[in-house]
């Protein structure tokens, strides 16, 4: 969910690692990506729709532009399944970026494919981006606003499922209002992530694969369920720069 940024090549960057990334297959792999319709707030001024959604298709494919480098990270098409929802997935909106098979170096015949990234909208394709389309396969939806964006991601975690849910806002009260969501929704939130560290990394935050409170994480021995089942954890994190070190005086 994008509210607003200081950097949106930082937090784009971001976002199209975790997009390829073993070609979206893994479960904690990001697919609803909400930005509001009239656009975010960034440092440099307010941005579009159209340019937040094309910063996010541009660092997708400056990401996979070296196929020698990109079949490092995207890995191999695990099932033929894969490559034929990302064929009806392309049908379902605006493409953003098409996805690419491309030849892996020192596997011949192997399965891999680049991201798709297609744009939809939070008022009339509800049923489409609250299906799971396993794969490399994204949607960047136009909502009416932060606050909608922040109620389909908990409504959805909560209804259909989610391990992860990130967020990107210099608002301290959009901080506080998605802290409300990831618990309505039962998922663990990242705050702000422009760094080496993603969404998808979920491990990160401790030893539970998930939170054992929405569909998609339920699993006894994902969470404090396995001792007692009485509890439920859900965890927020938050990137903090490094502070320089004071002078010393000589």
């Amino acid at each position: 969910m994008i509210d607003s940024v200081d950097d949106i090549k930082a937090a784009a960057r971001n976002i199209a690692f975790s997009l390829a990334l073993y070609s979206g297959q893994m479960c904690t792999a990001p697919q609803n990506i909400y930005v509001p319709r009239n656009g975010i707030r960034t440092a440099e001024g307010t941005l579009g729709f159209d340019e937040v959604a094309q910063a996010i298709a541009g660092a997708v494919q400056k990401l996979v532009a070296d196929p020698a480098r990109a079949v490092e990270l995207l890995g191999a098409i695990q099932n033929e399944g894969v490559t034929q929802r990302i064929e009806e997935a392309s049908k379902l909106g605006r493409v953003l970026v098409e996805s690419q098979s491309l030849e892996h170096p020192a596997f011949a015949g192997a399965r891999v494919r680049t991201p798709l990234v297609l744009q939809l909208d939070a008022a009339t394709d509800h049923a489409q981006f609250t299906k799971e389309w396993f794969g490399p396969i994204s949607f960047v939806i136009a909502t009416e606003s932060t606050a909608q964006s922040l109620d389909l991601a908990g409504t959805i975690a909560a209804e259909h499922g989610a391990l992860t849910l990130s967020v990107y806002s210099t608002d301290e009260t959009v901080l506080s209002e998605a802290h409300e969501a990831s618990i309505r929704g039962g998922v663990a939130l990242s705050i702000n992530l422009t760094g080496g560290v993603f969404v998808n990394q979920s491990a990160a935050f401790s030893d539970f694969h998930g939170t054992g409170s929405n569909p998609a994480a339920n699993a006894a021995l994902a969470d404090a369920a396995f001792v007692a089942n009485r509890f439920r954890v859900v965890q927020s994190r938050i990137h903090v720069e490094p502070k320089a070190a004071p002078a010393v005086a000589g």
